[in-house]
C-alpha cells in the first residue's frame, strides 16, 4: 500500500506525529533507544495514527481544531503507534519471526528478552503520554483496547495447531488482536476533537470495519504475494499452524485431499506441502471468498461514516477504507 491522497490531507500533522514519536523514544538506556528507533523507523504504513488524525479532522471539518486539540490529536496518534509497535515486538517473539517489513525483526537482531522489554517500555511510554493528554475517556478506551488485544493474542495462540477452528472464532480473533486498535484509533480521534456522540460511534464502527478488512487481506497475502511484497516469508501463517480464513475455507470447500493436506499442516505447523497447499487455496475459491469478506467490511466502514459532514477528510477516510482491501503489502 503506497501513501496516497489520504496522507496528503493531514501531511503537516503526520509530520508532527513522526517528530513527536522520535522525541518520545529518548531514554537513559541506550539499548531502548537503539531498538525503539530500529522498529519505529523500519517503514510501515502508520495507518493507525493516520486514522486518529483523519477522524479528528473529519469530526470537525468546518470549525477546525484548536491548537490545543491538534496537539492532543498528534499525541494520541503517537500513542496508538507506540501501542502498535509494542504489539509487533511481542508478536515477533511469540511467532519466532525473523523478518518484518523486509528487515530482520528486533528479536532476530538483539534477542527475545530485549525485544519483550522494549515492547514493555513502549507500552508504558504510551500511557505516560496519555496522562499528558489528560482525556479520561481516551484512557478508558485504550486501557480496554490493550486488554482486548492481549486476549486476542492469547486466543490466537490457543487456536494455533487447531484445524477445527471455526470462521466465527477466526473473525473474533482478528477483531480482537488487529481491528480493536483501529477502532480505538478512530474513536480517540473523535473524542479529542470533541465530536458528537453520534459521530464518535460512527467513527468507532468505521475503525473496527477497516481493521477487520485489513487483517483479512493480510491473511490473503500469505498465499498470493511474494516475500518481497509482504516483507516476510511466504507461508509464515501456515508454518505457525495458524488457521486463517483461506485455510478454514479450503478445509470446508476444497477437495478431500486438499482438506487433509491443510489439516495436517495446521496440526504440525510445517511447510512440507507448501506448494500443494498454495495451489489448493488458490483453486478452491478461498482467496476470492476471503477478499469478498474484506470488501464487505470496507463497504460497511464507508456506510458507517455516511452521516459525517462532507469534507476532504471524510473523503480520505473513504479512500483509506478502499485502500485497505486493494493492496499487496
Amino acid at each position: 500500500m503506497q501513501p496516497t491522497n489520504f496522507h496528503d490531507v493531514v501531511a503537516g500533522e503526520f509530520g508532527q506525529v513522526n517528530d513527536y514519536i522520535l522525541s518520545q523514544l529518548k531514554s537513559e538506556i541506550p539499548l531502548i533507544e537503539q531498538i525503539g528507533y530500529y522498529i519505529i523507523s523500519n517503514g510501515g504504513k502508520r495507518l493507525r495514527p493516520l486514522m486518529v488524525l483523519l477522524a479528528a479532522r473529519a469530526a470537525q471539518p468546518t470549525s477546525g481544531l484548536t491548537e490545543s486539540t491538534l496537539s492532543n490529536a498528534v499525541k494520541m496518534a503517537s500513542i496508538i503507534e507506540f501501542i502498535h509497535t509494542a504489539t509487533l515486538l511481542h508478536d515477533d517473539v511469540v511467532d519466532e519471526s525473523d523478518m518484518r517489513r523486509g528487515k530482520k525483526t528486533a528479536n532476530e537482531e538483539w534477542g527475545n528478552a530485549p525485544s519483550v522489554l522494549v515492547g514493555d517500555f513502549l507500552y508504558t511510554r504510551a500511557f505516560q503520554i496519555m496522562v499528558d493528554v489528560g482525556s479520561f475517556k481516551c484512557m478508558e478506551i485504550l486501557s480496554g483496547t490493550t486488554n482486548i488485544i492481549s486476549e486476542g493474542e492469547v486466543q490466537q495462540l490457543i487456536n494455533c495447531g487447531d484445524p477445527d477452528t471455526t470462521e466465527e472464532s477466526y473473525i473474533k480473533v482478528i477483531q480482537y488482536k488487529t481491528a480493536k486498535l483501529f477502532e480505538g484509533a478512530a474513536l480517540c480521534g473523535a473524542v479529542v476533537a470533541e465530536a458528537s456522540v453520534e459521530h464518535q460511534e460512527a467513527l468507532r464502527q468505521y475503525g473496527m470495519y477497516v481493521g477487520t478488512a485489513f487483517q483479512l487481506i493480510d491473511d490473503v497475502m500469505d498465499y498470493v504475494s511474494t516475500a518481497e511484497e509482504m516483507g516476510k516469508s511466504v507461508g509464515d501463517d501456515l508454518a505457525e499452524g495458524k488457521p486463517t480464513l483461506p485455510l478454514i475455507y479450503t478445509m470446508k470447500h476444497g477437495s478431500k485431499e486438499a482438506a487433509q493436506r491443510v489439516r495436517a499442516a495446521i496440526e504440525s505447523g510445517g511447510l512440507e506441502n507448501l506448494d500443494a497447499i498454495l495451489a489448493d487455496v488458490r483453486t478452491c475459491g478461498a482467496i476470492q471468498y476471503t477478499e469478498d469478506k474484506a470488501v464487505e467490511q470496507s463497504e460497511l466502514a464507508i456506510q458507517a461514516i455516511a452521516n459525517l459532514p462532507e469534507s476532504e477528510y471524510k473523503s480520505a477516510l473513504v479512500s483509506l477504507a478502499q485502500a485497505a482491501v486493494n493492496r499487496r503489502n
